[in-house]
């Protein structure tokens, strides 16, 4: 067989892999749902007591704790399985940190059917499910959303409540712009005892966002505004304006005009603060956040994953004086900090 260009073979293992990487996720999504690594973690660490524990086939968990093995979420000595440090901490239910939930949201049929029509989405340039995609007016995906991805928002939520000094306790007014769960204002609260969070979501969605509240004992200073953030009036006079994953779900026009509502909400000198999955200039790296784009295309009419510089224009566009990007630690999003 010929060599490829510097002694390279071709292979087709990267085309294999793609081709069966919906196999990885059911594999994780029925860990998930048998509880596989809480039970590792209480001790059952063969196929046989693991089939006890599970309510499981000896087999059917041999070969499932094998092949999660291999994609690195387990270890194997002889015939006991063991959790990785990752595994540990993101997927045994008993971990404060524990993050199964998600696949309630990443795994769900309306995502998974989204992805069945990706040739026909960038034939057209965004989603063909319907003329707006997940950002059709109280989409019910979005309490699903709310209850599953918790979990995985509240290590970026404390850290941005320290990258914003929440702890120094000045008195805050902040609205909370596509709330959902409300961990953002939520975290504020928590470590700032003069912060009043304003929380803006459809009204179904924001019901999950007051349970959230109670749990966490500041229901008295988290408040509703129901509604679409395009159409509800803000009201004035915040301090921090909150835009945690919602940016990357329109065009630039169309987020254009939602952060020159938002200008105006704030006081001078007030901050809106992004999260967002921010790419490179190559637009291919870093790669969770790069890769994210694609869920835009298949989800979304307009959507995107924008890099710091045009979301910078965006801002500047809007009215605002500058924008600085943070990293969060243990987080594969960055922070934009925009000043009014």
């Amino acid at each position: 067989m010929a060599q490829a260009a510097g002694n390279i073979q071709p292979s087709p293992e990267i085309l294999f892999e793609a081709l069966a990487a919906y196999q990885r996720t059911a594999a994780l999504k029925a860990a998930i749902e048998l509880d596989l690594f809480t039970a590792i973690a209480e001790g059952a660490t063969t196929a046989e007591a693991l089939a006890e524990k599970c309510q499981a086939s000896a087999r059917g968990l041999r070969i499932l704790c094998d092949y999660l093995t291999i994609g690195g979420f387990l270890t194997k000595e002889e015939n006991q399985y063991a959790l990785t440090i990752d595994s540990s901490v993101f997927l045994d239910r008993r971990s404060p940190a524990y993050m199964g939930s998600a696949v309630n949201f990443l795994a769900a049929p309306p995502l998974v059917e989204a992805f069945s029509h990706v040739t026909e989405s960038v034939r057209k340039g965004g989603t063909v499910i319907s003329a707006e995609g997940s950002m059709e007016p109280e989409h019910p995906m979005w309490v699903d959303f709310a209850r599953a991805m918790a979990p995985l928002m509240a290590m970026p939520a404390e850290g941005i409540a320290q990258l914003l000094d929440a702890d120094a306790g000045e008195p805050w007014k902040v609205l909370d712009i596509a709330a959902g769960h409300g961990v953002f204002g939520i975290a504020l609260a928590r470590h700032n005892p003069s912060a009043e969070i304003y929380a803006l979501d459809w009204a179904s969605v924001l019901a999950v966002a007051e349970e959230n509240a109670a749990a966490a004992g500041v229901s008295d200073r988290h408040h509703k505004i129901p509604g679409s953030a395009f159409e509800v009036e803000f009201g004035e006079g915040y301090d921090i304006v909150l835009l945690t994953n919602f940016l990357h779900h329109f065009d630039p026009a169309t987020n254009e005009q939602l952060l020159r509502k938002v200008h105006a909400a704030l006081k001078p000198g007030g901050r809106a603060v992004t999260l967002e999955f921010v790419p490179n200039p190559d637009r291919v790296t870093p790669p969770t956040s790069a890769a994210f784009s694609m869920v835009m295309l298949a989800t979304t009419a307009q959507g995107d994953a924008y890099t710091f510089a045009e979301l910078d224009e965006m801002f500047r566009n809007a009215g605002f004086a500058s924008s600085e990007m943070h990293a969060l630690p243990a987080s594969f999003q960055q922070v934009i900090v925009s000043v009014k």
